[in-house]
């Protein structure tokens, strides 16, 4: 904590202002005017009470605001954002996110949630978390699901001590991120994994596998129906993003690595996307591609459509197709998204 300098033990006397009776003078003579001020004749007794009440607040003000000063040395109060930030998980703001400006915080009614035909931003205030089927102990809230338009669903998973995991409907492919805590994975052949934050998996579909929790965790999960091709199967992956390395980004300024292969028997991939503060998008993309994206760290500006949506970590957003988009970095610290796209299928 940074400090002003105390000047009680390092500056001269310099006269009587600097006495040990000064601030004994200075309280009698401020008491002295207030006693003044409040049986001054020229004011009618009303309004010489209200003037006491409000010199009496002005006077006890001063003499907190002196106590704290001699006692503070003008330090200021630590930062509840930043206090045990370093004991923190990498993503600890998707599961404790906070709204800005804070004065909105208890606002009746806000969200910054939005849901248009083309595009949609669900941010953590707004999420609604209701028992997953075929879990156990664990809560889900679905983000995207088909209802908006999409192919896809994208959820949270809030496992807690001993909850097992269900299986995906029939034929859909599961990819799960962990963003707190641990699970384990196991699957048909009784292989297991952990998985901590930052890991991730990618389940084949009609794959038997289990999903395991010892203490608690929170998982962003996304599935779809696998689009097969004949004699292209799928395998599972188990891995973690810094395990990934960086990929060319022609004309582009941000980092980007890929959490599944780009072979062809894959019908979507997981990206991860790093942007320093002030960086931002170079193209201005309107594609096919459909995207599920959740912002892990940092906070900055959407675009999405006509419209220009300010985000934080914990928000997610739905891309329908063709919708223009761009993004850029604002705050001080780094910015990082995961991403969802379709990829290597005729779109016919």
């Amino acid at each position: 904590m940074l400090c002003q300098p105390s000047f009680s033990s390092h500056t001269p006397n310099f006269g009587t202002a600097q006495s040990p009776n000064f601030s004994y003078s200075r309280r009698n003579t401020e008491q002295t005017s207030i006693t003044r001020l409040s049986r001054s004749p020229s004011l009618p007794p009303s309004r010489r009470l209200t003037m006491n009440h409000a010199l009496a607040i002005i006077f006890t003000t001063l003499s907190l605001l002196k106590m704290a000063v001699a006692e503070e040395e003008f330090c200021s109060a630590p930062s509840i954002v930043d206090s045990g930030l370093n004991s923190k998980h990498l993503y600890w703001k998707v599961t404790n996110p906070t709204l800005s400006p804070s004065h909105l915080q208890d606002l009746p009614g806000f969200t910054r949630s939005v849901y248009k035909r083309d595009h949609a931003l669900i941010t953590p205030e707004s999420h609604v978390f209701s028992p997953l089927p075929e879990w156990t102990m664990t809560l889900g809230a679905y983000l995207i699901t088909p209802a908006m338009g999409s192919h896809f669903v994208m959820y949270l998973a809030k496992m807690q001590e001993n909850s097992l995991s269900g299986l995906p409907p029939y034929d859909a492919e599961r990819f799960i991120f962990v963003v707190q805590g641990a699970v384990t994975l196991t699957n048909v052949s009784g292989i297991s994994h952990k998985l901590t934050v930052d890991s991730y998996a990618y389940l084949p579909p009609n794959v038997d596998h289990s999903l395991k929790c010892d203490g608690s965790a929170t998982l962003v999960v996304f599935e779809r129906r696998h689009a097969s091709l004949e004699n292209q199967p799928t395998e599972q992956i188990v891995g973690s993003t810094d395990q990934q390395p960086l990929l060319e980004t022609p004309g582009e300024v941000f980092q980007l690595r890929k959490l599944i292969p780009t072979s062809i028997p894959y019908d979507f991939n997981i990206h991860i996307m790093d942007f320093q503060p002030g960086e931002y998008l170079n193209v201005k993309e309107v594609h096919y591609n459909q995207h599920g994206l959740l912002l892990l760290e940092g906070q900055g500006i959407y675009r999405l459509g006509d419209s220009w949506y300010p985000v934080q970590a914990g928000d997610a957003i739905w891309m329908a197709p063709f919708v223009p988009q761009w993004y850029a970095a604002l705050g001080k610290s780094r910015s990082r998204y995961l991403l969802y796209k379709d990829v290597n299928r005729n779109p016919l």
